[in-house]
């Protein structure tokens, strides 16, 4: 791996879909639209635009970075598998950040962050401190005297997972394959399969 990694790092995780390329040890690339849904047919071509406008292709890149959530539960499904695909067919590793994670890039530790669950609730995470994220109907009684981080913006998600997983790479360490992270079921759920019929 070079010490100053070509990183790919996108994100659909909610109602945008942002890419973002590191290289050199700076963003290079940045890209983010705004989309209700459409994620997982814009997503390749979005990329494939971003990185033939900054001069790289595919076979450049040396690791990819894929927001993992929390948020909305199709989304994120969306960019784990094409992280899990793009890993696979390039050789190159893949690396899950938790968008609560990256919104709190580059702010000092401890500090916590939020993010909108709907129906009421909020995820949040505290940063420095040991524990998973958690979801609250209270997050104003959550650790009040701690820094908080600004609220997500899809411009800054990308540039921000991909200078996470650049500072993970360096580090050496074995890096597990990006997983979804889920805090409930989805809100619609496939039909199941109809019971075989049988003949006489």
């Amino acid at each position: 791996m070079p010490s100053d990694p070509t990183i790919l790092a996108f994100d659909t995780s909610a109602a945008h879909c942002a890419a973002a390329l590191l290289s050199g040890g700076r963003i290079v690339a940045a890209t983010a639209e705004e989309m209700g849904r459409g994620q997982a047919e814009r997503l390749m071509p979005m990329i494939e635009e971003m990185l033939a406008g900054a001069g790289f292709a595919w076979r450049d890149l040396d690791a990819v970075a894929v927001g993992i959530g929390p948020g909305n539960f199709t989304g994120i499904r969306i960019s784990v598998a094409a992280a899990r695909g793009l890993a696979l067919g390039l050789g190159v590793p893949a690396i899950g950040v938790s968008t609560l994670e990256a919104q709190a890039e580059g702010m000092a530790r401890p500090c916590l962050s939020l993010a909108d669950a709907r129906r009421g609730m909020t995820y949040a995470l505290v940063l420095g401190e040991d524990g998973p994220p958690v979801m609250t109907d209270a997050p104003d009684a959550l650790r009040p005297e701690m820094p908080r981080a600004p609220m997500a913006d899809p411009a800054t998600l990308a540039p921000a997972m991909a200078r996470i997983a650049a500072a993970r790479l360096a580090l050496g360490a074995p890096l597990p394959r990006p997983a979804p992270l889920y805090f409930r079921s989805a809100d619609a759920a496939p039909p199941k399969d109809p019971a075989p019929v049988i003949l006489p």
